[in-house]
């Protein structure tokens, strides 16, 4: 099939489909097939925007019905029984059930978007101007979520200077050799530091893009009570780690967590469809009319997978259940895979779980060589030194671990070990 088309006019902005070249066309619960029919496994899963896989059939079912009966499909910020029923069910399946309060804004059908909206309402509401974030941190790519960004590729793009942040410590950034938020709270106690004191943090729980860094609760719960104890506004970026990926719906549930801000996309639509979402207590809904909008923040497509998608996943903990039973088959697989390699070990958590190697070219090597198994797999990290997994949630565990074998052969394919038996239990 002709492919001139995209080199000759398209820009060189492009990234995935460098490394994919392959020409996809339909695409089905965790498979993909190019136009000639080869099939593709997707442990990528559109960077973590179809945690239920492809083309749902409900949730496809319910676009083509919403279609064919001439359901509104933009409306800005006006008010439709889609965007109704999906406000609806997120109160009763999502937060009523977690004892959560918060009101909801639709800033734009994006993750930078959200990203930004909770920046802007965070130096709104406390009329401070400073946001820390911190090592190897992504938000995003627009000029606000840059600001608060580790990586220095993606802070080039800005083209001008990234002011008004700072960066602060991740967990274990120093290996456990000084104290967690030592430098932090020494520079909000001490009057004389020339620190100003900053409007909000924004964290991730699970830093997809910064090497699947994933911090302890204990951690997480820290953090929130010094920024409690200061009156600074905790924002959590679960754009990537929400909707299910690490195991339960928010990223952030284990640590018991109540954070003033929270921003969520990527999965939300549970169909790929673009949607995002700026969640804050109501205390901090200070807005002005029309004083935050956009053009696409009606997508009732979307609202309806959305409502649909929560009703199917989370009414009750069944598929919770089920998808840690995955989590742990993905987790002991990869255990496994990673004792090929010495000094390989096994970062983040949940479905948002990959392999660092030693040998940052390691990654990138066996993400090609999966490739070539017909297998979609990424890498994360200042050195693109992990091989990340997406699987889809709903994904069966025959597909999960016939993807693991794949992940198995490319490891000894990339460090030059074919032939070592396999650690892995055969395919069921």
């Amino acid at each position: 099939m002709a492919t001139d088309i995209f080199e000759t006019r398209e820009s060189q902005v492009r990234s995935y489909c460098m490394n994919w070249p392959a020409t996809f066309a339909k695409a089905s619960g965790p498979y993909q097939w190019t136009e000639d029919g080869t099939r593709y496994l997707d442990f990528f899963s559109g960077a973590g925007a179809l945690n239920y896989g492809h083309n749902h059939p409900e949730l496809r079912d319910l676009v083509v019905d919403y279609l064919a009966n001439d359901g509104v499909t933009h409306s800005m910020d006006m008010k439709t029984p889609a965007k109704r029923r999906f406000l609806e069910t997120f109160e009763r399946v999502i937060l009523e059930p977690r004892k959560m309060d918060y009101k909801v804004m639709f800033p734009g059908p994006t993750g930078t978007n959200t990203v930004e909206a909770a920046l802007k309402l965070a130096r709104k509401v406390t009329g401070r101007q400073h946001i820390l974030s911190f090592t190897n941190a992504f938000h995003g790519m627009t000029l606000g979520a840059l600001s608060v960004t580790g990586n220095s590729m993606k802070r080039r793009g800005a083209g001008i200077p990234l002011t008004n942040s700072s960066k602060i410590p991740y967990d274990d950034y120093f290996d456990g050799d000084m104290p967690d938020f030592l430098w932090l709270e020494k520079i909000l106690e001490d009057s004389g530091s020339g620190v100003d004191k900053p409007a909000a943090v924004i964290v991730e729980t699970v830093q997809g893009e910064g090497g699947l860094n994933a911090a302890r609760m204990d951690w997480l719960k820290s953090l929130a009570d010094l920024l409690r104890r200061h009156k600074i506004l905790l924002i959590v970026d679960d754009v990537q780690a929400g909707c299910g990926r690490t195991g339960r719906f928010f990223s952030f549930e284990e640590a018991g967590l109540y954070p003033d801000i929270v921003c969520v996309s990527k999965s939300i639509s549970g169909y790929g469809l673009a949607m995002a979402l700026t969640l804050f207590k109501p205390e901090l809904d200070v807005w002005e009319g029309g004083e935050h909008n956009g053009t696409f923040r009606g997508n009732n497509l979307a609202f309806i997978t959305a409502a649909r998608a929560l009703e199917l996943f989370w009414s009750d903990d069944s598929f919770q259940n089920q998808l840690g039973e995955r989590i742990k088959e993905l987790r002991d697989g990869l255990e496994k895979i990673a004792e090929h390699v010495p000094g390989a070990s096994i970062r983040g958590r949940g479905f948002l779980t990959g392999i660092h190697f030693p040998n940052p070219d390691t990654a990138g090597k066996t993400a090609a060589e999966a490739y070539k198994r017909n297998l979609l797999v990424e890498t994360s990290g200042p050195q693109d030194e992990v091989l990340k997994l997406m699987p889809a949630l709903n994904i069966e565990s025959e597909d999960l671990q016939k993807g693991l074998a794949i992940v198995e052969e490319s490891v000894l394919a990339a460090t030059g070990n074919l032939g070592e038996p396999s650690r892995l239990r055969a395919p069921r």
